[in-house]
């Protein structure tokens, strides 16, 4: 059992440090909203939602930037409540995430 606790977390280990490369994208503005959600949240978030994020890093730079501007919405519902949950940590207090 200890062994495969140690698995789990290298593999979340390894699964953060990938979503954490990915979250840096060619716009500062995106990097200053992925970069701290990856770090505070992504660990946390539900296996579905963590695959949410990994589709959304899969976007172009220039829909993210759009949605998370709030300009436009996903067309795809699951990526939109990503897309949310990251707009709401942004919005959140430092001392709260």
């Amino acid at each position: 059992m200890i062994c495969q606790d140690n698995f789990s977390r290298m593999i979340e280990s390894e699964e953060l440090s990938r979503m954490r490369w990915a979250a840096r994208r060619g716009m500062l503005e995106l990097d200053l909203l992925l970069e701290p959600f990856v770090t505070a949240r992504y660990a946390r978030l539900s296996a579905p939602d963590r695959q949410r994020f990994q589709q959304l890093m899969l976007c172009e730079d220039q829909d993210l930037f759009a949605w998370f501007m709030q300009r436009e919405q996903p067309g795809d519902e699951e990526l939109a409540g990503i897309v949310n949950q990251i707009l709401q940590f942004t919005h959140t207090a430092p001392e709260d995430r």
